[in-house]
């Protein structure tokens, strides 16, 4: 009998410490589809711009709204999975999104629009904090590579989603975002594999591992912490100029069509899947504090060209400063975990939501601030942002201690 509790507690634990790739590629997958939902909204801005007669400013609240529907409630749904795991919420996460989609399609005011933007930000709220446990506990110690395939889903929808809306949304019409529901019924079919795979993962938590745990002070810690957040300001208020302004920027100043102004944000959203990818595994290797420090700095030549470019070298700066810009995510959230691997849950929520949240509220003001300059200066002001990243010289090379 004691031969087969032990062989059983030995299979446990190998079932802990191995990297469970089929639930990490549904994971990802999974937010793939989620954030293709997701980036939905700020793909039919031009749309809804002209049909409603929209301020910038007005785009940029919708922007906000959504953002911060996204971020408030994250951190209280880590710190509360933390100690009390909800396997199935990210099916209810998606709930809420294909509610926040079937309004928007039928959307008749600006409102109407607001409520639809909530209803997907609450989504995401839920979606996020469990998904980004569940690449944690899958990873088997690979924590940069889990984390880059976990966001190289969620980039590759962002990508997806404006293509996808230029050749179903555009030439139809605001009511055929209604199709979009058939995939966030498919992502509710992966995320209920995933959420039975993460239940008896729960049962293995009587194989006690010891956690490594920073050697540094708490007040080290929390000055980390508070870094770690700036750059995400740094990266998030100048990815928001991209992802809610760039196809009106490439209009304006170009005099692009709505579609191929689309297919230049999807280029560059793209080149920030393929920058998530590289980002933690490279992190893995070489350590993540010089892979953020040169993912948010090295940025900024790039961002300081882009506005004195032609069409042609915009969108080769843009690929470029994707892959750069995005390279910084999975290596900032994955330190963070491990300045604080007891609070997974807590952490995941706080730098998603934040990194949502400095997007919204980045939205909102560049939007006011272009209604009363123009799109081109906004751009000339937000490629000085990434120069920020000087400050990641400041984290300190983590080395751990064991503790039960």
């Amino acid at each position: 009998m004691k031969t087969t509790v032990a062989s059983q507690e030995g299979i446990e634990k190998n079932a802990v410490e191995k990297t469970v790739y089929p639930i990490l590629f549904s994971i990802a997958f999974a937010h793939l589809l989620n954030d293709m939902l997701q980036s939905v909204i700020p793909s039919v801005y031009p749309i809804i711009k002209d049909s409603f007669n929209l301020s910038f400013t007005q785009i940029g609240m919708i922007t906000f709204a959504y953002q911060i529907a996204a971020s408030i409630l994250q951190p209280f749904v880590g710190i509360y999975t933390d100690k009390r795991p909800q396997p199935f919420s990210q099916i209810f996460g998606m709930l809420f999104t294909t509610a926040g989609i079937v309004v928007l399609a039928f959307a008749a005011n600006f409102h109407m629009i607001l409520v639809s933007v909530i209803l997907v930000g609450i989504g995401s709220s839920i979606f996020h904090p469990e998904s980004s446990r569940v690449s944690y506990l899958a990873s088997g110690g690979k924590r940069g590579l889990a984390q880059s395939i976990f966001q190289l889903g969620g980039n590759a929808g962002s990508a997806i989603g404006p293509l996808l809306v230029a050749l179903i949304v555009v030439p139809y019409g605001q009511t055929h975002i209604l199709w979009f529901v058939i995939i966030s019924v498919i992502g509710m079919a992966i995320l209920s594999k995933v959420a039975f795979w993460y239940q008896s993962h729960l049962t293995l938590k009587k194989v006690k591992k010891a956690i490594e745990l920073p050697d540094l002070s708490k007040n080290k810690i929390i000055w980390s912490v508070v870094i770690l957040l700036v750059l995400i300001f740094s990266k998030y208020f100048y990815m928001a100029s991209m992802s809610s302004y760039f196809t009106f920027y490439l209009i304006e100043k170009f005099h692009l069509s709505v579609q191929d102004a689309q297919f230049h944000l999807f280029l560059f959203l793209g080149a920030v899947a393929a920058g998530t990818l590289i980002g933690g595994p490279l992190g893995d290797k070489f350590g993540r504090k010089y892979i953020i420090w040169f993912s948010i700095l090295g940025a900024a030549p790039f961002t300081m060209m882009l506005p004195y470019a032609d069409l042609f070298w915009t969108g080769v700066l843009s690929v470029i400063i994707g892959i750069i810009i995005a390279s910084a995510f999975s290596a900032i959230l994955v330190y963070a975990q491990e300045l604080l691997p007891k609070n997974v849950g807590m952490v995941s929520g706080l730098f998603f939501g934040f990194a949502f949240g400095m997007g919204g509220l980045g939205s909102a003001l560049l939007g006011n601030l272009a209604d009363h300059t123009s799109i081109d200066y906004v751009y000339h002001l937000c490629a000085y942002l990434p120069l920020i990243g000087v400050i990641a010289i400041f984290l300190p090379n983590l080395k751990h201690k064991k503790a039960a």
